[in-house]
């Protein structure tokens, strides 16, 4: 990844920040889109040896998305790849779940996919480059109490091959990425008795870690990956066989 320039969203914390670090180890600059603060990642990434930048944007908002993402070029030179990892969730079993509810959940997984990968592709179409959209277990299989975060992550996969197919002749790719139980802020926050229940559900009995998925990220966005597109791989310790 050596003089690449990857942009990852949601990049302060989490699958986020495993993902930017492990890409500047491997030589890559990021620029990171958040609405969170990014300082730390920024100078982590630094220690590295790697270029970072952060602007500060709402990746559901599309002309803060697009500002952010000129800027970007206009500081690291250019885009070679993406990381679609914003997320939130708002979860609700379906009846007591809020209109407002499933729109903002929504407006950021989903919409926030789409003003991203449209922004980037703008500055891919001559050279080619890598998206990567991370999706999830919730997705591919459902989750109880998770309709909206559910049905934004269903929509990220049949984005993703909408996109491969429509520019794959331009040498993008993209990719979907399905973690399943991650140890991050978000799972911290269930009940410690469900957390226990779902990792004696996990073949591999235990949760999976960030850089597990960050590992998945980065061979898709490197040239290992160079005849991967349309694809979903899914990262859950065999949670969903």
């Amino acid at each position: 990844m050596k003089g690449k320039v990857v942009v990852v969203t949601g990049a302060s914390q989490g699958i986020g920040r495993a993902v930017v670090e492990l890409l500047a180890e491997k030589g890559a600059d990021i620029g990171m889109l958040d609405v969170a603060d990014c300082t730390e990642t920024v100078r982590a990434v630094k220690a590295k040896g790697a270029k970072a930048v952060f602007h500060k944007a709402d990746v559901a908002d599309g002309p803060e998305v697009e500002t952010a993402v000129a800027a970007v070029v206009g500081e690291l030179g250019g885009i070679d790849g993406l990381v679609n990892n914003a997320g939130i969730t708002r979860d609700k079993l379906l009846l007591r779940m809020a209109e407002e509810d499933w729109d903002q959940v929504l407006r950021v997984n989903l919409k926030g996919v789409f003003n991203c990968t449209k922004a980037v592709l703008r500055h891919m179409m001559k050279k080619g480059g890598s998206i990567v959209n991370i999706s999830s277990l919730a997705g591919v299989a459902g989750n109880a109490g998770q309709a909206n975060y559910s049905a934004s992550k269903a929509g990220i996969i049949g984005f993703t091959k909408t996109v491969a197919k429509e520019y794959g002749d331009r040498g993008i790719r993209a990719n979907a990425v399905a973690p399943g139980f991650i140890a991050t802020e978000m799972t911290a926050k269930l009940p410690e008795k469900y957390r226990e229940a779902v990792v004696q559900s996990i073949p591999l009995k235990r949760p999976g870690e960030p850089l597990d998925v960050a590992r998945v990220v980065y061979f898709l966005l490197s040239e290992y990956g160079s005849y991967v597109t349309g694809e979903v791989i899914n990262v859950n310790g065999g949670l969903y066989i």
